[in-house]
C-alpha cells in the first residue's frame, strides 16, 4: 500500500495498542479528535484560523488525547527547527509505530522519512550522488520536453480542460520515469501505475492492488537494470555499489522517490496554478520576467506548504522545547505549514507575495530529513508555471466548485477544469 495509507494505519495500529494497554474499549469512541485533526485542514488554500491562535498563544501545545497518549503539537517556526533538526533527541524509526514486534510483520513504508542513523545515513548516502546539481541538470532537457507535451495534449482537448489530470499529475510521474531510468517504452505503464497510486492516497477508488503491482513493477526494473545499467539513478546506484544493494532495497529507494516527488510536486503544480488564476499580477509576474520565477516558486513553496506535517518524532528522552518540557516516549507533531505563516520568519505571511525575498521556509522539512527530492521538484515548477501562463495567456477558471481535501497530510484538490481561451 502506499505511503500516507501506510502511515495511517500504523499510527492507528500504535494508538490502538496504547489504549488497549491502558484496559479501554475502543469500539464506540473516535481515535482521533478534532483536536489532533486540526493541522491537516484548511480553509480554501489557508490554514484554519485555528491553527493560527494556537501557534500564537502556545507553538508547543499538548494536544487532547485519551488514554494517557502524550501527543505535542509544533507550530512555531524556531520551535519546529529545533524538533526537525535534532536526530540525536528524536526518533523516526517505523518500528515506534508498531512495534519491534509489529515491525517484522508490518512492511515499512521505506525510503528515508521512517529510518534513523545509522541507517538513514547508509540509505541516504545512496541516493545523494543522484541529486546534486550536477547530475539533475542532465534531467532539464527532459523536464521542457514533457512540459511541451502536457501543454500540446491540453491545447488539442475540447471543453474544459482538468488541469490536475491533464497537467499536475502526468508531469512528475513523467520525470521520475526519467530520473529512475525507467524504458521508455514503458512509460506509459509506469505513468498509469503513478496515477493509481496518487488516485489512493487522495482517497479515490483506486484498489491497493494497483500498489502492489507497482512495486512488482519497480522490482522488475531493478532485475533489468541489475543486467545493462542504464544512466538513471537505479542503474548509477547498481554500477556504483553492486551487490551490497539488494534488489528489495533497491526497489524500496525507488518507490520512495515515487511517493515522495510525485504526489507533493502534483499537489504544488495544480494548486500553484490556482495561484496564478487567482492572482492577475503574479500571472503578469511569471509571464514576463524569467528573473521573477525562482522567487515565485520560493513563495509558493511557503504560501502552500503541501505536506502540511512532518514524520512523526517520537523523544528518544526528556527534552525541552519552547520552553515546554516533553518526555522520553512522547509522540510529536511538526506543523510544516503553520510553521510556515510563523511571523518569526517574515511578515504578512498570510498572503502570497511573489516579488518577497525567499525564505528559510520548512516546505521540504528540515535537518538530516529534509527532502532530499528538493531541488528536482523547483525544476519541475520553475519549468512548468511559466510555460503553462505563456502557452495559455487568456486561461482561466471554469465555473465549477472547486473539491479540496478535506483532512490530508498531503493538500491538494481533485480536479481543476480551466478554459484555455
Amino acid at each position: 500500500m502506499g505511503l500516507k495509507t501506510r502511515v495511517t494505519e500504523a499510527v492507528t495500529r500504535w494508538y490502538l495498542a496504547r489504549a488497549q494497554r491502558k484496559g479501554f474499549d475502543l469500539s464506540t469512541m473516535a481515535l482521533l479528535p478534532d483536536a489532533a485533526l486540526m493541522p491537516l485542514k484548511r480553509t480554501g488554500l489557508d490554514p484554519v484560523p485555528e491553527l493560527g491562535r494556537v501557534r500564537a498563544e502556545a507553538p508547543v501545545s499538548k494536544v487532547n488525547m485519551p488514554f494517557g497518549v502524550n501527543v505535542w503539537l509544533v507550530s512555531g517556526y524556531d520551535e519546529a527547527k529545533a524538533v526537525l533538526g535534532d536526530a540525536k533527541a528524536y526518533s523516526n524509526d517505523f518500528a515506534n509505530l508498531v512495534g519491534q514486534h509489529g515491525a517484522s510483520e508490518t512492511h515499512s513504508p521505506g525510503g528515508l522519512g521512517f529510518a534513523d542513523p545509522p541507517e538513514h545515513t547508509r540509505l541516504r548516502k545512496l541516493l545523494t550522488p543522484e541529486f546534486t546539481m550536477r547530475r539533475l541538470a542532465r534531467l532539464t532537457p527532459g523536464i521542457k520536453a514533457i512540459v511541451e507535451q502536457r501543454l500540446d495534449a491540453m491545447a488539442a482537448a475540447d471543453g474544459p480542460v482538468d488541469l490536475v489530470a491533464e497537467f499536475a499529475l502526468p508531469i512528475p510521474s513523467l520525470v521520475i520515469c526519467e530520473l529512475l531510468g525507467v524504458p521508455y517504452d514503458d512509460r506509459a505503464e509506469f505513468q498509469r501505475l503513478s496515477m493509481a497510486r496518487f488516485d489512493l492516497f487522495g482517497g479515490a477508488t483506486a484498489s491497493l492492488g494497483a500498489i502492489s503491482e507497482s512495486l512488482h513493477y519497480l522490482l522488475g526494473v531493478v532485475e533489468q537494470q541489475r543486467k545493462t545499467p542504464g544512466d538513471g539513478l537505479l542503474g548509477m546506484i547498481i554500477a556504483e555499489h553492486g551487490d551490497e544493494v539488494e534488489d528489495i532495497e533497491l526497489a524500496g529507494l525507488a518507490d520512495g522517490v515515487l511517493t515522495g516527488g510525485f504526489e507533493t510536486t502534483a499537489s504544488m503544480l495544480a494548486l500553484g496554478a490556482l495561484v496564478l488564476l487567482g492572482d492577475r499580477d503574479s500571472f503578469k509576474l511569471v509571464h514576463d520576467d524569467d528573473a521573477a520565477v525562482h522567487d515565485f516558486v520560493e513563495e509558493l513553496l511557503r504560501y502552500l506548504t503541501v505536506v502540511q506535517v512532518a514524520f512523526p518524532r517520537f523523544a528518544r528522552e526528556d527534552t525541552t522545547v519552547g520552553g515546554v518540557d516533553i518526555a522520553e516516549g512522547d509522540v510529536v507533531i511538526v506543523s510544516l505549514s503553520g510553521a510556515d505563516r510563523d511571523p518569526a520568519l517574515g511578515e504578512d505571511l498570510e498572503r502570497v507575495d511573489p516579488t518577497r525575498d525567499p525564505t528559510s521556509h520548512l516546505a521540504f522539512g528540515y535537518g538530516v530529513h529534509r527532502c532530499i527530492g528538493a531541488e528536482l521538484a523547483r525544476m519541475e515548477l520553475r519549468a512548468a508555471y511559466p510555460a503553462l501562463v505563456r502557452r495559455f495567456p487568456s486561461i482561466r477558471l471554469a465555473d465549477e466548485e472547486l473539491n479540496y481535501r478535506k483532512v490530508s497530510i498531503v493538500y491538494g484538490v481533485d480536479r481543476l477544469p480551466v478554459l484555455l481561451d
